[in-house]
């Protein structure tokens, strides 16, 4: 659709998309530009992107500029960057292929943000030369929901494959030499990178990247195009009848929207919101309308109905017969180049394939209705149904984020209540609701403590202290917010070293700006000395800021204002039950103390809490993901204050009854005084490397039991984290404990030499029904052995769609284009399992 070379779906809205093309044009500037530091943005991009994008450059040393993109500008040697709405924030379509042209002459990158739906219809800014086009996948059949979740697109030259934010799917071959697919590209990953990471994305929108694929897939290309055709008649119809009543449109060539200019606005809007119509009022006397997929012929008729009213008109019958046949679209710039040609997108327009097909897809996925999933650090806990259908609402899923609040009154009542109770169970005065993920809430978080000390003049404070057990979004994210990351050593048991970090802390105490922790820890412990932490960070002049991605430990037993924490973000797709849908939607609202409430992120558009003194948007839509709070505030509102306390010490005991189980036949890493996890453990599976078997061949081994593989090698190299949630019942806890038992006496086979360390069920786990039902069987283990390991698993196979991926083929052989479907119907042709 962007006529580019590589793309993916996984950043969180248009302007964090657009944020995350700057900086990337930044990190790629040849070295003539090395220098160069100013990002121009065309004035007639949407202002919540041209909000957030000043917010993310200030701290790194952008300078951003706003206004005509000119051939003066292109030429200033500080210029590395523009950026340009297509169709503009005023619906007009202006060809950006001269600019672009001029833009490679000077040796300036160009990023597009552009609209999905308007590119079947006009050229694709790939095919200009752009660098980089972002956008939202919203317009492919996602609800508005107030102002999320809806997942943003991001597309660029392979030549920058290295530097993109989020996730990047490629093609491999799996040990049967079988097509998989796999994440082939994480710079998101900051496990590794850490503070080189080049973004601190981390929970993606999945789900809504999978909505509006399957939207792509329904329809196809024909069908989007009839859809994109038939929005843009009944535009230009509208435009038309509009200057026969007398109005001016000012853009001539425009998609769905058009600016039309007016000289009784007041009147209008009066007469507009009788009959319950939203337009867009600017603030010079013009009127924006925008239609879309779900706009009727009778929807055209009223909004022209308004402005006839206005200027006293009677207008009759709508002939639709005689509707315009030539479009407002540049002849210039018409789509000629095809799109959406891979056969998935050209094989399920009915109803009954396309659900046959979004099932097989299913089938391949184990989710918690098949097993636990015990991904440490992740809370993959029940979503319960009753959380979940408020989403279904009309109320909740069709509101534009910008109406006037007043028709919003539902949600409002709904986020004081929700921010409210965010705010006692986490000690804290203050809750900000916009950061639509956990690692925005880390952004905003440093942001706020960043924005507290500059309004008291201390702008030299530029140093975070971050132990070396943290979440890698951690040091990603202070890089981001212009900080130096000093780390802080741990010591052997996983604690905090607490003298290096006073040693630290002191050394650093005229630039400290803040501490980043994480508790219970990392490392899955309650440090016994946290409070401790907090008062030498305080006594040496920073800010505490509390990662809340373990507050599953924390609700009801303690808080982070308790223990004297500034901040914390809150995953409300961890703790408080939004579920993680693949790897988001997500959201990380900050909760902060009375003197960093001053300073929680506003909106460009619309006035939220955090006053005069807030902090730029951390979010496009002024309370983030807003329709996925309702899952939180229903979860909070059903469990109570009890519930939540039982769910918590459920979840501790539920990890503590998994080590306790496992000892004797792993070795569980850091334990605290008491010889206690928090609610997640870790298992040392490095052990066993010196016979061959790796923490890898161990969670690949958990497919063949019908296991979703616990977190490998974070936060150490060759572990595993477990974490259970308080959502598993002792039986299932039992199953998975077996699993893990039985894995060890295969492990201990190879130990003693009863199996072959080459070639044992572990090493060449998982076993896929190919591999079971080929004719010839040469392993030295029995096809039982392999596919039913535990007698609980005849009963109910979960049958792995691969074998091991080659993850080395795939780093040297990346292919981001989609394979064809008969790549996978081969390694499905035997179906029935040969016990």
């Amino acid at each position: 659709l962007t006529g580019m070379e590589i793309a993916n779906a996984s950043l969180l809205d248009e302007a964090t998309a657009a944020a995350e093309a700057m900086t990337l044009l930044h990190r790629v500037r040849s070295k003539s530009k090395k220098k160069a530091n100013i990002f121009f943005i065309e004035e007639h991009t949407f202002p919540q992107t041209i909000d957030l994008i000043i917010g993310r450059a200030i701290p790194i040393g952008i300078k951003v500029e706003i206004g005509t993109v000119s051939k003066e500008v292109l030429e200033n040697p500080a210029v590395f960057g523009v950026l340009l709405q297509y169709p503009n924030s005023n619906g007009k379509i202006e060809n950006p292929s001269v600019l672009i042209e001029e833009a490679k002459r000077c040796d300036v990158k160009v990023a597009v943000a552009s609209d999905l739906l308007a590119l079947t219809q006009i050229t694709p800014p790939g095919e200009m030369g752009a660098d980089v086009v972002i956008g939202t996948t919203q317009r492919f059949g996602i609800p508005l929901g107030y102002g999320g979740p809806h997942a943003a697109y991001f597309a660029t030259k392979e030549a920058f494959k290295r530097n993109v934010p989020g996730r990047i799917i490629g093609a491999t071959e799996d040990s049967n030499g079988n097509a998989a697919y796999r994440m082939a590209l994480q710079t998101r990953e900051q496990h590794i990178k850490r503070e080189k990471a080049t973004s601190n994305i981390c929970t993606a929108q999945v789900l809504l990247a999978v909505m509006a694929g399957m939207y792509a897939v329904y329809h196809g290309k024909a069908g989007i195009q009839a859809i994109a055709n038939r929005i843009h008649l009944q535009t230009v119809k509208l435009k038309t009848e509009l200057e026969n009543l007398g109005y001016l449109e000012e853009n001539q060539q425009f998609f769905d929207t058009i600016k039309i200019a007016v000289t009784n606005k007041e009147v209008i809007r009066k007469i507009a919101l009788d009959k319950e119509i939203n337009f867009r009022y600017f603030e010079t006397n013009h009127v924006g309308i925008s239609l879309h997929e779900k706009t009727t012929l009778e929807d055209v008729e009223a909004i022209i109905s308004v402005f006839a009213k206005a200027t006293d008109n009677v207008i009759g019958a709508m002939d639709w017969s005689v509707a315009e046949n030539t479009g407002a679209i540049p002849a210039d710039l018409n789509r000629t180049s095809t799109f959406l040609t891979h056969e998935v997108f050209n094989s399920y327009h009915s109803e009954h394939e396309m659900l046959r097909y979004m099932k097989r897809l299913e089938n391949k996925d184990l989710s918690l209705v098949h097993s636990m999933i015990a991904l440490g650090s992740c809370t993959m806990k029940l979503n319960a149904t009753a959380e979940m259908m408020p989403l279904t609402w009309n109320e909740l899923a069709n509101i534009h984020p910008f109406v006037p609040q007043k028709q919003a009154a539902g949600y409002h009542n709904m986020f004081a209540n929700l921010a409210k109770w965010l705010s006692e169970i986490t000690g804290f005065y203050a809750t900000s609701l916009q950061p639509n993920s956990g690692a925005q809430g880390e952004l905003a978080g440093l942001m706020v403590i960043k924005a507290y000390f500059e309004n008291q003049g201390a702008t030299h404070r530029n140093i975070t202290l971050i132990p070396s057990s943290a979440h890698g979004t951690n040091p990603a994210t202070a890089v981001m917010v212009g900080q130096k990351v000093v780390i802080v050593a741990c010591k052997e048991n996983g604690d905090i070293d607490i003298e290096d970090l006073k040693a630290k802390a002191i050394q650093y105490k005229e630039n400290l700006m803040a501490l980043m922790i994480t508790y219970p820890s990392t490392h899955g412990v309650f440090e016994e000395n946290i409070k401790e932490i907090c008062e030498i960070i305080h006594n040496n002049g920073g800010k505490v800021y509390l990662d809340g991605a373990n507050l599953n430990a924390q609700l009801g037993l303690t808080s982070p204002g308790f223990i004297g924490a500034d901040v914390c973000h809150l995953n409300l797709h961890k703790t408080f039950c939004i579920p993680h849908g693949g790897g988001g939607p997500g959201m990380g609202p900050i909760a902060v103390t009375k003197e960093l409430a001053p300073f929680l992120p506003g909106n460009a558009v619309i006035a939220t809490a955090g006053g005069d003194k807030a902090i730029n948007a951390i979010s496009a839509a002024p309370w983030g993901s807003a329709s996925i709070l309702s899952i939180s505030y229903a979860y909070i509102a059903l469990m109570g204050a009890k519930g939540l306390t039982q769910a918590t010490q459920m979840a501790i005991l539920n990890a503590n009854y998994i080590k306790d189980s496992l000892s004797g036949h792993y070795q569980v890493l850091f334990t605290g005084k008491n010889n206690r996890s928090a609610h997640e453990l870790i298992i040392d599976c490095r052990p066993f490397k010196g016979y061959g078997i790796t923490v890898t061949d161990i969670a690949k081994r958990l497919m063949d039991y019908g296991f979703h593989a616990p977190t490998v090698s974070f936060p150490v190299a060759g572990t595993m984290m477990i974490e259970p949630t308080e959502s598993e019942t002792v039986e299932e806890l039992d199953r998975f404990i077996k699993a893990m038992v039985s894995i060890r006496e295969e492990i201990e086979e190879v130990i003693t030499g009863t199996a072959s360390k080459e070639v044992n069920v572990l090493v060449n786990a998982p076993h896929t029904v190919q591999v079971i039902t080929k004719e010839t069987w040469d392993m030295p283990y029995s096809r039982e052995k392999a596919a039913f390991p535990l007698p609980y698993v005849k009963a109910n196979k979960f049958w792995p769609s691969v074998g091991r991926v080659n993850d080395a083929y795939g780093d040297r052989n990346l292919m981001c284009s989609c394979l064809p479907i008969a790549a996978f119907e081969k390694q499905e042709e035997i179906l029935i399992p040969v016990s």
